[in-house]
């Protein structure tokens, strides 16, 4: 028998699978275009919000993140402050994204290393970064977000070197520091050098610093030797520290291991964890 052709197509589309509903997009925060001074261009920085920040009405801390493009660390720390948020490992925070563009120009101090100059000759304007992030930066959080006034600041590497720097020459700029496998052999150590000195800067609030390093030996695990020593041998009340390596881990794998463990020591909550959690954090002594 043959069937009409409206027959058939009434059969085919029976048949079919039934149609989807238009996706919905995910949403993970908002991004904002700061026309800087201090850099004189456009800087981007992204933010999150914790998971009940539009229904509890709470205020939050806030943590700098440094390389906090959406092609940078943005996506995998937010995971991280959102995770220990519902362990109870660390605080919920408002992350703050700080994209950067030249990082050797904006992460790193002056030099007069000819040949450093010569490699990388924007390098040295890690203070006009740290002016849009004062200037710029904190005061758009505080008008545009409920904040507690409590900040932190995270980054890897050359970020990690602005995050020691900042901790020296500029402590109250944030209130807790967390420096992962800082590039302090940059300019050969010169910002370890000058530490002893640095950590006499004067202090108005608390400060708490989370270093830590990876098997990369040499001049780079020297220059955070000397650093711990630095910091054991200038104690100063209202300043802590946890030096916290992990030899087990490599450059390029350290940052996604260790941010639950920083952020924790940067934001830590009440609750007694139970030990089998594993959310010990072992500080070391400088070596000797």
């Amino acid at each position: 028998m043959i069937r009409p052709l409206a027959t058939l197509i009434g059969i085919a589309l029976a048949c079919a699978a039934p149609v989807a509903a238009q996706p919905v997009p995910i949403s993970i925060g908002e991004t904002h275009t700061i026309a800087s001074k201090p850099l004189g261009q456009d800087r981007v920085v992204n933010v999150y919000l914790p998971a009940d920040y539009a229904t509890s009405g709470k205020s939050y801390p806030v943590l700098y993140l440094i390389d906090g493009g959406l092609d940078q660390d943005f996506l995998h720390v937010t995971g991280t402050t959102a995770l220990g948020a519902l362990w109870a490992r660390s605080q919920p925070v408002i992350v703050i994204g700080i994209a950067t563009q030249d990082r050797r120009r904006e992460l790193t101090g002056l030099t007069q290393d000819p040949e450093l100059l010569k490699r990388y000759p924007t390098a040295g304007h890690s203070a006009e970064f740290r002016a849009f992030i004062r200037d710029e930066v904190m005061p758009m959080v505080a008008s545009r977000y409920r904040t507690n006034g409590e900040s932190g600041v995270i980054g890897e590497s050359l970020a990690g070197l602005f995050i020691v720097e900042t901790f020296l020459a500029e402590p109250d700029l944030f209130d807790h520091y967390a420096a992962i496998s800082p590039s302090l052999w940059w300019d050969r150590a010169r910002l370890v050098q000058a530490a002893a000195g640095l950590l006499k800067t004067p202090m108005l609030k608390p400060h708490r610093l989370y270093l830590t390093i990876a098997d990369e030996g040499g001049e780079k695990q020297a220059a955070t030797d000397n650093l711990v020593k630095a910091l054991a041998a200038n104690p100063r009340e209202g300043r802590a520290w946890c030096y916290a390596p992990h030899q087990q881990l490599t450059h390029a794998t350290i940052y996604h291991s260790v941010s639950p463990e920083a952020l924790q020591y940067l934001f830590p909550t009440p609750v007694e964890q139970d030990p089998q959690s594993g959310f010990d954090i072992a500080c070391q002594s400088p070596r000797s």
